[in-house]
């Protein structure tokens, strides 16, 4: 009786191990699949902060109104773009 009772228990023991390693292994399935679709976000928060820049300097190059706050940023966009130039033109000359 008491023999029985432990051969269930290995069962069960063996049973939960194996479920155990299975949601281990879901687990990290899930994980990989949450770092590549945040990757994902974070390429397209890009790639929407560029077109929101582009149509910023279009706006700007067809002369049509821009409030100040994107005027404000669209000019540290360009001092930003103009020192990196500068930075590459020293580096480029050394």
């Amino acid at each position: 009786m008491i023999h029985e009772e432990l051969q269930k228990l290995e069962r069960l023991a063996v049973q939960v191990s194996k479920k155990a390693e299975a949601l281990t292994a879901e687990n990290e399935q899930l994980r990989a699949r949450l770092s590549a679709l945040e990757y994902q976000i974070q390429e397209k928060e890009q790639e929407i902060h560029h077109f929101k820049n582009k149509i910023k300097i279009s706006n700007i190059v067809d002369n049509r109104p821009v409030n100040s706050e994107d005027s404000a940023e669209m000019s540290d966009l360009i001092n930003n773009y103009i020192q990196e130039i500068d930075h590459l033109i020293t580096y480029l000359s050394e």
